[in-house]
């Protein structure tokens, strides 16, 4: 599933073709779509929106659009008359005079109100938004030490869209490493210093990501070649993520790896004690 700074960058590229620009035409092929194209077809897109994973497009009728990819929902920017080139399902595609921004795949997708959206069951479940201006290290902090959150394993407690909108499975794994949290403690077992760091990290290593498409690790350490579509490319951008026996690029040991709420999690034993 795509995390915080995927999304982010995609509603980056689908801010910079639409916001501003009039919808001409749209082709809407989801159910909870029907009846809104006077929602949506003439209308100027007003802003694009993030919250969490969850992308906001809001239109000059007062009308908000609620998408979520999901696992599978893929967002594409083309010009227009020339969608992507994918076996996917088209779900949504907003045409404006020059371009077209298209979704695939995604199911879960809904039209609202845009005064009543605050209203949708997800968001009304969401903490702050990990890449959000406001959400800062000393937001993370105090989090990290209240009564709801204190008490939680951190590798429970990093995939909770109630504590952090936007965290995921490789962000989890990574954040924890870089602030050298093993994933088992919890934040009230933590002293004052290492929950600075981890909720400092929490912030560097997500905006970290969100900068360099994807990869968690600094300059000095990224491999040259890393780059998407390369052989190897899931395991060189990250410091412990899908890497397991691999050596720890700070000490060496070997990582380790386990599963932890039904998702696999990575680890150094030596960086990240118990």
């Amino acid at each position: 599933m795509p995390e915080g700074p995927e999304i982010k960058r995609s509603a980056d590229a689908i801010a910079q073709v639409l916001e501003g620009h009039v919808v001409e035409s749209a082709d809407l092929h989801h159910n909870a779509l029907a009846g809104s194209e006077c929602a949506i077809v003439g209308q100027t897109v007003e802003r694009i929106e993030c919250r969490g994973k969850a992308l906001l497009t809001h239109f000059s009728s007062g009308k908000t659009m609620y998408s979520h990819n999901q696992l599978y929902g893929l967002w594409r920017v083309t010009p227009r008359g020339k969608l992507a080139a994918t076996n996917r399902a088209l779900r949504i595609a907003l045409h404006t005079d020059n371009h077209s921004a298209s979704l695939y795949s995604a199911t879960d997708i809904s039209i609202w109100d845009t005064s009543g959206i605050e209203q949708h069951p997800f968001l009304q479940r969401l903490g702050p938004d990990l890449l959000a201006p406001e959400t800062q290290a000393d937001t993370v902090l105090a989090l990290l030490e209240q009564a709801t959150f204190k008490n939680r394993q951190l590798a429970s407690l990093y995939l909770d869209q109630g504590f952090i909108a936007g965290n995921g499975n490789y962000l989890r794994s990574e954040i924890l490493f870089f602030a050298g949290v093993n994933p088992l403690l919890k934040p009230r077992e933590l002293t004052q210093p290492a929950r600075k760091k981890l909720a400092k990290n929490t912030i560097s290593i997500s905006q970290r990501s969100y900068r360099t498409g994807g990869i968690t690790l600094p300059a000095s350490i990224t491999p040259k070649d890393t780059k998407p579509g390369r052989r190897y490319y899931e395991r060189d951008r990250f410091a412990v993520f899908a890497r397991e026996g691999k050596p720890c690029r700070i000490c060496r040991t070997p990582i380790k790896k386990s599963v932890v709420t039904s998702r696999r999690i990575y680890w150094c034993p030596k960086c990240q004690p118990a």
